[in-house]
């Protein structure tokens, strides 16, 4: 049934897209049982025309005064007050504010937080650089080729690591890319898990303004490593995340007992630690403590510490090794509803809500990912706190952060929790304001923005993204003409990173050999035909590629070395090489839309590596970069 138009009304001020375009581009129209479930799920009452009309007009109130206004260098502030005003800065200095006209206010010339002082109010804006930190500005090129590699930290391997890879394993591979001149290491999410179990992701966390312990490797100052320590992964190379975890924890309580004997200028550091962590850590500490069972929080604060150190010390390392960017942090999309960062939003969270998508070319069937997220109308009200806080969390100590979903910063979808994903609404958020916040931290962290632009695309909000100084991914899969051949080099995004694949995708062995296929074949029981059609497609779009990038894919290899050139010759600032497709592995790291039934974020790199085919991986990747420079 379509929505009545006080119904239509409401949804639309409380930002509901009751009218989108899928993924083919087909016009759809969601339903009023739909609407009035979101709609009550996010405080305002629909189940009349009278409740549509009151909660209307509360909406447009509470719109109308904004906690905090946003806006870029160069633009005018509109705000319609009279009487002399000044401007105050983050350390109190204040200076004279002047009108262009009335109700046109000149902002300052430096970014930062400020408040406009007009009589006895006062006004918070933050006044944003026109674009994020780039990859020029981190290297001092005015066009730069710089790569690097994509790492999923749990899967890296070390003597005595406890069966999953942690920081001291990713600094070791950061020292293996900075070797072969790479920039950068792009890491899977290292937010804050709570209770690990089996079915362990790292894209459902429970808080991510905080770090997750698990992935804490040696502090130099402190630990003797334990090289003959013995690799407990099982014989099937899966990790076993509860044991793991366990295993690690152990180590944790160790050190923790025993830090009255750490030196005293660690002692001190931890203390400051705390001190700067106040009283979100403090509620961290105990909510994670709960969850987990352990009686101290104080060891969630130590934990917290050596993770925080930990990682701080594999980017400094990075940076003496010569890279320009280091680590890459990955930014989820949400949290768990139950969790630590759930239960410090109080109202500024969606609750009854959870997020997904529609169907799309990752999950034909569309996703309900399970978890939540910070509400529009919640961040307008807390002056957006909630979110420059998580900024600052994940670009401390890093040289860049991906934002999965980077779509959310204009639109989620929303699922009424225990629906199905065809039962959401797409909910607006206010892109402008979250972009100017982004490109305002950027700077103060010098950290470079990507932005996972995948899946059902808005229009326009890519070219939006770019103007602002935010990076797309060009994915080789994806980046192809209308007719379906594999573009050019010279035809990819000059404002994207280049990457062979991604974590949702096969590698590029797995893909040649239709590995993915096998696996929704055999956990949709797909009749024979079907799965037969599905591989003949495939091995077309084999020899769409082999054309492409100029080989017949006869000798061994072939075809993945020359992907691999084809997408370090992009124009792109940046070209990422996930590490599965450098050694030549044939196991996705995550098939969408499974849970157990397929080793989701459960495949560690083999021991020992295939060195020879890394470094010839690495080889090519790097010479390709370099070709392009001339």
């Amino acid at each position: 049934m379509n929505a009545t138009p006080a119904l239509a009304s409401l949804a639309e001020a409380a930002g509901l897209l009751i009218r989108w375009e899928d993924v083919h581009g087909t016009p759809r129209i969601v339903e009023q049982d739909t609407l009035q479930s979101v709609l009550d799920a996010l405080g305002w009452r629909a189940g009349t025309p009278a409740q549509c009309q009151q909660s209307l007009q509360h909406c447009l109130h509470e719109r109308a005064v904004p906690s905090l206004r946003t806006v870029q260098l160069g633009e005018p502030l509109l705000l319609d007050v009279e009487g002399a005003g000044e401007w105050c800065d983050e350390r109190g200095h204040t200076m004279p504010a002047t009108r262009a006209r009335p109700g046109v206010w000149v902002v300052p010339e430096q970014p930062g937080y400020w408040r406009l002082r007009v009589g006895q109010d006062e006004h918070a804006v933050a006044v944003a650089p026109t674009r994020c930190f780039s990859v020029a500005d981190a290297t001092g090129l005015a066009e730069p080729r710089s790569w690097g590699a994509v790492l999923q930290v749990y899967a890296a391997r070390r003597a005595g690591d406890d069966g999953i890879g942690d920081s001291s394993a990713a600094q070791q591979w950061c020292e293996r890319i900075a070797a072969a001149g790479g920039d950068a290491v792009a890491l899977s999410p290292l937010h804050a898990a709570g209770r690990i179990d089996a079915s362990f992701s790292p894209y459902s966390p429970s808080d991510r303004r905080f770090l997750e312990p698990v992935y804490a490797g040696t502090l130099e100052e402190w630990d003797i490593a334990e090289d003959d320590a013995p690799d407990p992964t099982p014989a099937d190379g899966l990790i076993d995340w509860a044991g793991a975890a366990a295993r690690k924890w152990h180590r944790l309580q160790q050190s923790y007992q025993r830090f009255t004997q750490a030196p005293e200028a660690l002692q001190r550091d931890l203390r400051g630690f705390e001190q700067e962590g106040g009283a979100a850590l403090a509620a961290f500490a105990r909510c994670n403590a709960a969850a987990m069972g352990q009686r101290d929080p104080a060891l969630q604060v130590h934990a917290q510490w050596r993770a925080a150190r930990s990682w701080q010390q594999a980017q400094r390392r990075a940076q003496e090794a010569g890279m320009a960017l280091g680590l890459i942090a990955d930014l989820a999309v949400g949290f768990t509803a139950d969790g630590a960062e759930a239960a410090a939003a109080a109202d500024t969270a969606l609750r009854g809500l959870v997020l997904g998508a529609p169907p799309d070319a990752f999950a034909p069937d569309g996703q309900v990912w399970g978890i939540s997220s910070y509400s529009p109308d919640g961040l307008r009200r807390s002056g957006f706190a909630p979110f420059i806080t998580l900024l600052r969390a994940v670009m401390r100590d890093r040289g860049g952060v991906r934002i999965d979903h980077i779509l959310g910063l204009q639109r989620l979808w929303v699922v009424p929790h225990g629906a199905g994903s065809g039962q959401g609404v797409y909910l607006r958020y206010p892109l402008a304001d979250l972009l100017n916040l982004l490109a305002l931290e950027s700077w103060r962290n010098r950290c470079i923005v990507i932005g996972e632009d995948l899946g059902v695309v808005p229009p326009g909000i890519r070219d939006t993204l770019a103007a602002r100084g935010v990076l797309g991914m060009d994915v080789l899969a994806f980046t192809r003409a209308p007719d379906g051949d594999f573009l050019p080099p010279a035809q990819w995004r000059r404002d994207a990173v280049a990457l062979t694949g991604t974590h949702d995708l096969p590698t590029l062995e797995g893909w040649q050999h239709g590995d993915d296929l096998r696996w929704r074949a055999r956990l949709s029981a797909a009749p024979a035909a079907d799965t037969a059609q599905a591989m003949a497609a495939r091995r077309e779009d084999v020899a769409r590629l082999a054309r492409a990038v100029g080989t017949d894919g006869a000798a061994p290899d072939a075809l993945r070395l020359a992907a691999l050139r084809q997408v370090a010759a992009s124009p792109a600032p940046l070209a990422l090489l996930p590490v599965e497709d450098a050694l030549g592995l044939r196991g996705q790291v995550n098939l969408p839309g499974t849970v157990a039934v397929h080793p989701n974020w459960r495949q560690r790199l083999p021991s020992p590596l295939p060195l020879r085919t890394l470094d010839r991986s690495l080889q090519q990747f790097a010479a390709a970069r370099r070709r392009q420079e001339h």
